[in-house]
């Protein structure tokens, strides 16, 4: 691809077809096109009701509990991200659409609601969102995850919420209520302190210091913070793995946690064209210590050792991680989930929808 050809402000820079569609739109005879079929087109807001919302989680390597995803795609247009994958499913690429055509599940409040008031519902955290941010840009509109917030609010249910951007400070008025119920944990990643890697692999996502303003911030408000380093990339950023701890016990961060990045599926053709084109000079480096790290191959599905990778650099970066947290978090811990507060009859009397 040409210089001129990129696409500033996405992650992505084409889309790969997807394996569930038996036919594709395709420019076969390029030179016979006035202007060029690829353009940065703006997002486009998709307006989707599905029949349910809360997902339980089976995966041995995340523990127990349920999953809800707001919005499906994001605008955040991270490279790497393995929720790519998942736009296949409602019949887009796994690239450039995933960024570009984002799904607004507008009935969410309302499925959780339901899902709550189950006869059969078993309380355990509700992870906003595990698949796509759920404080990605358009949140700033619709406010779905704030109005998911209060109902989990008004049934003190616990949640665990995990995002990238600043937009989490807005809601800061309910996570404080939940957080004197013990009914809130966040986790805040930060993959980089280099401003220019992430404006090149996550391109609409907030600065690393504005991130380390919201640790800050939830932190001096008592709120439990973990910080994701995630996902560690050989080759790339690997090397900040202190430095990003470091800062963020400063700003009050009571936990770090970490991944290696796997590239299943579409992402790995989408994440080495992307690093191709981001930084030639070393590609092919960064392709091999991931591959080291997942038994010679990007992807990875195997339980167990699929986030922690395995390997030389696998094991590396593991001490590098354990070495800093020692030095710069002992003695600190997540308080636990209050499982007792629970209570549908609140959620029946107050009648939000």
């Amino acid at each position: 691809m040409k210089a001129e050809d990129y696409l500033k402000g996405r992650g992505a820079q084409y889309n790969p077809a997807n394996v569930y569609l038996k036919q594709e739109y395709v420019a076969a005879h390029i030179e016979g096109l006035d202007e060029p079929m690829m353009n940065n087109a703006k997002t486009e807001f998709i307006t989707g009701y599905p029949k349910t919302i809360v997902n339980k989680i089976d995966s041995p390597d995340l523990g127990m509990g349920y999953s809800l995803n707001p919005y499906q795609g994001c605008e955040h247009g991270c490279v790497y991200c393995y929720a790519r994958n998942t736009h296949q499913y409602w019949g887009y690429s796994a690239g450039l659409d995933f960024e570009r055509k984002v799904i607004v599940k507008e009935n969410a409040p309302e499925l959780l609601i339901k899902q709550l008031e189950s006869k059969n519902w078993q309380v355990m955290p509700i992870m906003l969102a595990g698949n796509t941010d759920c404080y990605q840009p358009i949140e700033a509109k619709k406010l779905l995850t704030r109005r998911i917030l209060e109902i989990l609010l008004q049934y003190k249910h616990p949640v665990s919420i995990i995002t990238k951007n600043a937009l989490i400070l807005r809601d800061l008025d309910l996570l404080t209520k939940l957080n004197k119920l013990d009914l809130v944990h966040v986790n805040i990643s930060i993959t980089t302190l280099d401003e220019k890697l992430r404006q090149k692999q996550e391109p609409r996502t907030a600065s690393a210091l504005k991130r380390l303003e919201v640790v800050r911030q939830l932190s001096a408000a008592g709120i439990p913070v973990n910080v994701m380093v995630a996902p560690i990339i050989p080759g790339l950023n690997d090397s900040e793995i202190p430095q990003i701890i470091k800062q963020a016990a400063d700003a009050g961060a009571c936990n770090a946690a970490y991944t290696i990045v796997r590239l299943n599926g579409e992402v790995g053709p989408l994440f080495a064209d992307w690093v191709t084109q981001a930084y030639p000079d070393r590609a092919q480096k960064i392709l091999n210590q991931v591959a080291d790290c997942h038994g010679g191959q990007l992807n990875d599905s195997r339980f167990g050792t699929r986030m922690r990778g395995e390997g030389k650099f696998a094991e590396t970066i593991a001490r590098l991680f354990n070495i800093s947290k020692h030095k710069y978090m002992s003695g600190r811990a997540t308080k636990p989930y209050n499982y007792s507060h629970f209570c549908t009859s609140k959620g029946k009397q107050l009648g939000l929808f």
